[in-house]
């Protein structure tokens, strides 16, 4: 079962832990016009492999072969992120069912939830929270 884990105790894991990785499951068009997670400060670097492909959101077949083509073992703590945590927490399901049982999924995602007046990570998310971030 994937645990759901709040964007700031993923920042933290990432800082303490040399075997945690943040995956951003998201697009390219995502990565491109929403920007990425920031973890230059704590010399690291998002890995960016995309769960399902732009414009038709079709599964990435390939997904687990990718992850796989990183070098993550099964020792590393992989933390998976998209926009609001449900692309994520699939991505997190089938690198657990691929050997990797260190997955976890970012609550909340990058952006979190639409709020009111339909904007996205003003409420909950990474952004936020106010983890590092930068356009790509």
């Amino acid at each position: 079962m994937v645990e759901n884990v709040p964007p700031k105790q993923v920042w933290e894991a990432l800082q303490e832990n040399p075997d945690a990785q943040l995956v951003d499951v998201r697009t390219d068009v995502e990565w491109q016009l929403v920007g990425v997670p920031d973890l230059v400060s704590i010399g690291k670097q998002a890995v960016l492999v995309s769960w399902q492909t732009y414009p038709s959101m079709a599964l990435n077949t390939d997904f687990t072969e990718q992850l796989k083509d990183t070098g993550f073992t099964p020792e590393h703590h992989i933390y998976f992120i998209c926009r609001s945590g449900q692309r994520s927490y699939a991505a997190a399901e089938a690198a657990q069912a691929a050997g990797f049982p260190h997955a976890f999924n970012v609550a909340e995602g990058f952006e979190g939830a639409i709020d009111a007046d339909g904007h996205r990570g003003i409420m909950e998310g990474w952004k936020a929270a106010g983890l590092p971030w930068r356009q790509r």
